[in-house]
Protein backbone atom coordinates (compact mmCIF):
# COMPACT_ATOMS: atom_id res chain seq x y z
CA UNK A 1 0.00 0.00 0.00
CA UNK A 2 1.41 3.54 -0.81
CA UNK A 3 2.08 5.78 1.38
CA UNK A 4 0.10 8.77 1.03
CA UNK A 5 0.33 10.88 4.39
CA UNK A 6 -1.08 14.65 4.22
CA UNK A 7 1.86 16.71 4.50
CA UNK A 8 2.32 20.43 4.97
CA UNK A 9 5.42 22.75 4.69
CA UNK A 10 5.94 25.86 6.21
CA UNK A 11 9.27 28.06 4.97
CA UNK A 12 10.08 30.85 7.11
CA UNK A 13 8.25 29.59 10.14
CA UNK A 14 7.98 30.92 13.44
CA UNK A 15 8.16 28.38 16.05
CA UNK A 16 7.10 28.70 19.68
CA UNK A 17 6.74 26.69 22.35
CA UNK A 18 10.02 24.79 21.96
CA UNK A 19 10.61 21.84 24.02
CA UNK A 20 12.95 19.39 21.64
CA UNK A 21 14.61 18.40 24.59
CA UNK A 22 11.17 16.48 26.04
CA UNK A 23 10.86 18.02 29.46
CA UNK A 24 8.17 17.57 31.75
CA UNK A 25 6.30 20.92 32.45
CA UNK A 26 2.55 21.95 33.05
CA UNK A 27 1.69 21.52 29.13
CA UNK A 28 4.03 18.79 28.23
CA UNK A 29 4.65 15.56 29.69
CA UNK A 30 8.25 13.73 29.83
CA UNK A 31 9.85 12.69 26.39
CA UNK A 32 7.37 14.57 24.38
CA UNK A 33 9.40 16.63 22.08
CA UNK A 34 7.42 19.28 20.30
CA UNK A 35 6.94 22.67 19.18
CA UNK A 36 4.42 24.84 17.26
CA UNK A 37 4.21 26.65 14.45
CA UNK A 38 2.32 29.67 13.40
CA UNK A 39 0.12 29.78 10.62
CA UNK A 40 -1.55 32.22 8.30
CA UNK A 41 -4.84 32.21 8.72
CA UNK A 42 -6.10 31.16 5.05
CA UNK A 43 -3.64 28.26 5.48
CA UNK A 44 -4.97 27.11 9.42
CA UNK A 45 -8.81 27.67 7.71
CA UNK A 46 -7.53 25.07 4.85
CA UNK A 47 -5.98 22.86 7.27
CA UNK A 48 -8.81 22.66 9.64
CA UNK A 49 -10.92 21.71 6.87
CA UNK A 50 -8.92 18.89 6.44
CA UNK A 51 -8.97 17.33 10.13
CA UNK A 52 -5.67 18.90 10.99
CA UNK A 53 -5.18 20.05 14.89
CA UNK A 54 -5.15 23.58 14.83
CA UNK A 55 -5.62 25.78 17.57
CA UNK A 56 -5.16 29.34 18.36
CA UNK A 57 -3.58 31.79 20.78
CA UNK A 58 -6.05 34.30 22.28
CA UNK A 59 -6.11 37.99 21.13
CA UNK A 60 -3.19 40.13 23.39
CA UNK A 61 -4.84 43.67 23.22
CA UNK A 62 -8.48 43.85 22.83
CA UNK A 63 -9.63 43.91 18.85
CA UNK A 64 -6.40 42.00 17.87
CA UNK A 65 -7.25 38.60 15.68
CA UNK A 66 -6.38 34.94 17.35
CA UNK A 67 -3.22 34.04 16.07
CA UNK A 68 -3.80 29.81 14.54
CA UNK A 69 -0.59 27.32 14.91
CA UNK A 70 -0.33 23.82 14.93
CA UNK A 71 2.03 21.40 17.37
CA UNK A 72 4.22 19.65 15.83
CA UNK A 73 5.47 16.15 17.38
CA UNK A 74 9.09 15.44 17.33
CA UNK A 75 9.28 11.32 17.46
CA UNK A 76 12.36 9.02 16.57
CA UNK A 77 10.90 6.27 17.17
CA UNK A 78 9.78 4.88 14.08
CA UNK A 79 10.30 7.70 11.44
CA UNK A 80 13.65 9.87 13.15
CA UNK A 81 13.12 13.42 11.13
CA UNK A 82 15.57 15.18 9.50
CA UNK A 83 16.63 18.25 11.63
CA UNK A 84 19.41 20.42 9.73
CA UNK A 85 20.95 23.33 12.17
CA UNK A 86 22.92 25.61 9.90
CA UNK A 87 25.63 28.17 10.74
CA UNK A 88 27.84 30.13 8.58
CA UNK A 89 30.83 27.68 8.39
CA UNK A 90 28.34 24.54 9.16
CA UNK A 91 25.79 22.04 8.64
CA UNK A 92 25.52 19.66 11.29
CA UNK A 93 22.63 17.07 11.41
CA UNK A 94 20.95 16.79 14.79
CA UNK A 95 20.31 13.56 16.52
CA UNK A 96 17.95 12.67 19.43
CA UNK A 97 20.92 13.37 22.09
CA UNK A 98 21.21 17.11 19.84
CA UNK A 99 18.14 18.14 18.88
CA UNK A 100 17.35 19.88 22.59
CA UNK A 101 19.92 23.06 21.45
CA UNK A 102 17.21 24.29 19.27
CA UNK A 103 15.32 25.37 22.28
CA UNK A 104 17.36 28.13 23.04
CA UNK A 105 19.08 28.56 20.14
CA UNK A 106 18.46 32.33 18.10
CA UNK A 107 16.18 31.07 14.89
CA UNK A 108 17.33 33.21 12.02
CA UNK A 109 15.02 30.88 9.58
CA UNK A 110 13.46 27.63 9.65
CA UNK A 111 11.85 25.63 7.22
CA UNK A 112 9.58 22.62 7.79
CA UNK A 113 7.87 19.87 6.78
CA UNK A 114 5.58 17.80 8.75
CA UNK A 115 3.75 14.78 7.82
CA UNK A 116 0.29 13.92 9.29
CA UNK A 117 -0.97 10.46 11.39
CA UNK A 118 -4.82 9.97 11.53
CA UNK A 119 -6.09 8.63 14.53
CA UNK A 120 -9.32 7.85 15.93
CA UNK A 121 -10.11 7.57 19.78
CA UNK A 122 -13.50 7.59 21.10
CA UNK A 123 -15.46 8.47 18.37
CA UNK A 124 -13.11 11.41 17.82
CA UNK A 125 -10.81 11.97 14.80
CA UNK A 126 -8.00 14.25 13.34
CA UNK A 127 -4.74 14.75 11.83
CA UNK A 128 -1.62 14.88 14.51
CA UNK A 129 1.36 16.69 12.93
CA UNK A 130 4.86 14.87 12.98
CA UNK A 131 7.77 16.62 12.37
CA UNK A 132 9.66 14.94 8.72
CA UNK A 133 12.29 17.46 7.91
CA UNK A 134 13.39 20.77 9.60
CA UNK A 135 15.97 23.12 8.08
CA UNK A 136 17.14 26.14 10.53
CA UNK A 137 19.43 28.57 10.53
CA UNK A 138 21.07 30.14 14.03
CA UNK A 139 21.56 33.69 14.10
CA UNK A 140 24.79 33.57 15.86
CA UNK A 141 26.51 36.16 17.92
CA UNK A 142 30.04 38.16 17.01
CA UNK A 143 32.18 35.48 18.74
CA UNK A 144 30.63 32.77 17.44
CA UNK A 145 31.49 33.78 14.05
CA UNK A 146 34.81 35.52 15.20
CA UNK A 147 35.55 32.04 16.15
CA UNK A 148 33.72 29.59 13.68
CA UNK A 149 37.09 28.57 11.94
CA UNK A 150 38.32 27.18 15.14
CA UNK A 151 37.29 23.29 16.52
CA UNK A 152 35.67 22.24 19.39
CA UNK A 153 38.71 22.33 21.53
CA UNK A 154 39.75 25.57 20.44
CA UNK A 155 43.45 24.46 19.34
CA UNK A 156 42.58 22.79 16.11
Amino acid sequence: MADEAKTFMVEDARLIFRNFSGKEGQYNREGDRNFAVILDPVTAEKMLADGWNVRSLGAREEGDEETPYIQVSVSFKNRPPRIVMITSNSRTTLDEAAVEVLDWAEIRVADLIARGYEWNVNGKTGTKAYLQSLFVTIEEDALERKYATYGDDLGE
